[in-house]
């Protein structure tokens, strides 16, 4: 019943600076990946220049999903506020 209007939250900022830094280490290596296996893939199938980006663009695309559901389950493991 006596519960504050609106409760504060502070930024844990340890929390925030080492998901940020796996997030760039991790996505390093997806986009990396993505590039160098949509690449490898327009070789092994004949796609040519145009197919090369098309397949990049597609594996880009599912990175950008991964890095997503990792940085959502890390924000799980590390929350990056709590209540004051």
């Amino acid at each position: 019943m006596n519960a504050p209007a609106s409760s504060s939250r502070q930024i844990v900022w340890p929390s925030v600076i080492t998901v940020i830094s796996a997030a760039i280490l991790i996505g390093a290596e997806v986009f990396g990946a993505a590039f160098a296996g949509g690449w490898a893939l327009a070789i092994l199938f004949g796609l040519g220049d145009q197919g090369a980006h098309i397949v990049q663009a597609v594996l880009f695309g599912l990175g950008v999903l991964v890095m997503t559901a990792f940085i959502r389950g890390a924000q799980r493991v590390e929350p990056f506020t709590k209540r004051r």
